[in-house]
């Protein structure tokens, strides 16, 4: 064969490989098989091509989709996903809790990336319309970084997964590096408002839960589990030092924030008493994605002001 086929032969065979990876290479184990990859429900999911149509059914889902790059091959995002900003140009297909399932199977998805709301109902009708589905449902904050890690495996972005991950990692070391050592004096008792009317509250097994712990605080509403309805007469005989309330939840605004400032029966707390009454973005505080580690900053400014300065 001479020198010049050779080099003809090689010049296609990169083409050829070039072209294929362009197309969306799919990912494989040892023996070249598409493989299965386990989703945060438990579900097993198999892949035999990187996805290049993805719907997002969660905001939380859409802001880790667009922190790995992955804008150009999201299709369609819910009417809640607003962040980042370019979310909202995308294609809606409904509710959060309720997606326009015709939609999405119009838009002929090759991945959906459900939430654990998404469980019951949509999930199954998706599958059954033969739709691939990944569901994300992270609880804590190993989780939320477990999900990254998985949507980068599934989209090929797994070098984007793992940076964007360590970059997290190092925010929340950054904070229990300053609050692991504190005694159980040093831990201010802090309420967090989920809504005010009726009054709710994140007890253990939450995020924000978490949040306040690694924050170096002691949330009074520990013994109840997960969102829960909570009296005044309980949150008053707790006595907190710190309230926090999430603003931003639809129509409601700052009402949270509104209440903790001014119901009348809470003023003789030491929260009140002290200004340490303090308002978060719910989409921030709520959103088991990226920005989570911000939040997780925030709570630490709010809970120890003197351990943490916020940069002016």
């Amino acid at each position: 064969m001479s020198q010049h086929v050779r080099n003809s032969l090689f010049v296609l065979l990169s083409l050829a490989l070039l072209i294929s990876l362009s197309c969306g290479s799919p990912p494989r184990g040892e023996t070249g098989s598409p493989i299965e990859i386990t989703d945060q429900l438990g579900r097993t999911v198999e892949f035999d091509k990187i996805p290049q149509k993805i719907i997002s059914l969660a905001p939380s889902n859409t802001e880790i989709l667009f922190a790995l790059g992955l804008a150009d091959r999201v299709v369609a995002v819910t009417d809640y996903c607003n962040y980042p900003p370019e979310a909202e140009g995308k294609e809606s297909i409904g509710g959060f809790s309720t997606p326009n399932i015709e939609k999405v199977v119009a838009l002929s998805p090759d991945l959906i990336l459900a939430a654990s709301i998404h469980q019951t109902e949509v999930i199954p009708t998706l599958e059954a319309g033969g739709m691939t589905v990944f569901a994300l449902a992270p609880k804590t904050l190993d989780e939320v970084l477990e999900a990254i890690t998985l949507v980068g495996k599934i989209t090929g972005t797994e070098n984007e997964a793992s940076k964007l991950v360590a970059e997290m990692q190092t925010k929340i070391k950054a904070v229990t590096d300053k609050t692991r050592n504190l005694t159980e004096a040093q831990k201010p008792r802090v309420f967090y408002v989920t809504w005010h009317d009726p009054l709710m509250t994140a007890g253990s097994g939450t995020l924000h839960d978490e949040l306040i712990q690694k924050a170096g605080g002691t949330n009074v509403a520990r013994d109840l589990t997960g969102y829960a309805g909570i009296t005044l007469e309980a949150v008053i005989d707790a006595n907190p030092e710190v309230i926090v309330a999430g603003v931003g939840m639809g129509t409601g605004a700052d009402a949270p924030l509104q209440f903790a400032m001014n119901e009348q029966t809470l003023r003789n707390t030491d929260a009140r008493l002290h200004n340490r009454v303090y308002a978060i973005d719910v989409d921030l505080a709520g959103r088991a994605g990226p920005r989570i580690v911000d939040a997780l900053e925030q709570f630490a400014q709010f809970v120890h002001p003197e351990l943490f300065e916020e940069s002016k």
